[in-house]
């Protein structure tokens, strides 16, 4: 056999090479549309309000890379104030560095991460750069309730509620660190082939004085066409006592389950090294509650077994 000499890039290197050639294009056709925008918009704006002054630079970091151009820079004659109006046409904030997706990403990742720094440190891993610090992620989700939405009406008698609590230290000596509260709402999944997403999802950040519940609650009200005596919820997080005092709160009108995260962990706490581990995971991966049953039922015998042979 004729010995092959040629060398290949691992499939590792092939992946980042065409994903970095991907951001690339994304960011050249990205720069171009906005540039051709912010054109349009020059000459159909209304030139006896927004008088134009120059053009200024613009760096966002994006989903797939920075995006770099310059827009223009108008002063609104009517409130003497000094606006972007690519930034008002497209609704977004050029200041704030990032695109409405990474904004998106980094909080919905703050909800379901131990903290904000692991939040910030995973958009870094999937993305091969640092899109956002985890400061920035949590002044954003400070600044969650002065964003304004209108209430979203239900389509279902029900909506989904995923709840964690994010610890924060504290810079200043001797003083100790917070747990911050966060709830993600949500009216179910829509699928698309492979790619699942939350339908209507709002972000709760809990910085009241009232129990926690009761500020969840009032904001459900606020957000959505949110009927406590029509609508049941569909609680999910940790076994934390604040968490599961949603049971008293709410009586028959919620639903708490433990989420798979640390249901997973528990398992593999407890059954790692069993035989019938391997099972347990297959079971548990495959949503068949069932067959996870009896494989905890038949382990838990044998564990009984082992403390009583100790003995």
């Amino acid at each position: 056999m004729q010995k092959n000499n040629t060398e290949y890039p691992t499939l590792k290197e092939l992946e980042q090479l065409v994903w970095r050639k991907l951001q690339e294009t994304f960011s050249s056709v990205m720069t171009s549309m906005l540039e051709a925008y912010d054109e349009e918009i020059v000459k159909q704006r209304d030139k006896q309000r927004f008088h134009y002054k120059d053009k200024r630079p613009l760096k966002i970091d994006s989903l797939f890379g920075e995006i770099e151009l310059k827009r223009s820079y108008y002063r609104d004659r009517e409130t003497g104030k000094y606006v972007y109006l690519l930034d008002q046409y497209l609704q977004f904030e050029g200041i704030k560095g990032f695109s409405p997706l990474v904004e998106e990403a980094a909080i919905e990742l703050a909800v379901t991460s131990p903290s904000y720094r692991k939040a910030s440190n995973t958009l870094e891993t999937l993305l091969g750069y640092r899109v956002i610090s985890h400061e920035a992620i949590r002044q954003h989700l400070l600044e969650v309730e002065a964003m304004q939405k209108e209430r979203q009406p239900l389509t279902l008698p029900v909506l989904f509620i995923e709840v964690d609590g994010l610890y924060l230290k504290r810079q200043e000596k001797r003083i100790k660190g917070k747990e911050e509260k966060i709830a993600a709402v949500h009216q179910g999944w829509e699928i698309n082939g492979k790619r699942v997403s939350l339908k209507e999802k709002r972000h709760y950040v809990h910085r009241g004085k009232e129990p926690f519940w009761e500020g969840l609650e009032t904001f459900l009200m606020e957000t959505f066409d949110y009927d406590p005596a029509v609508h049941r919820l569909v609680i999910n997080g940790d076994g934390a006592t604040w968490i599961t005092s949603c049971r008293d709160y709410f009586q028959g009108r919620a639903f708490f389950t433990i989420d798979r995260f640390h249901v997973a962990r528990d398992i593999r706490r407890l059954f790692k090294g069993h035989r019938r581990y391997r099972a347990m995971q297959k079971a548990f991966a495959k949503y068949d509650g069932e067959t996870l049953m009896i494989e905890l039922n038949s382990a838990v015998g044998t564990l009984r077994q082992k403390r009583k042979k100790s003995v």
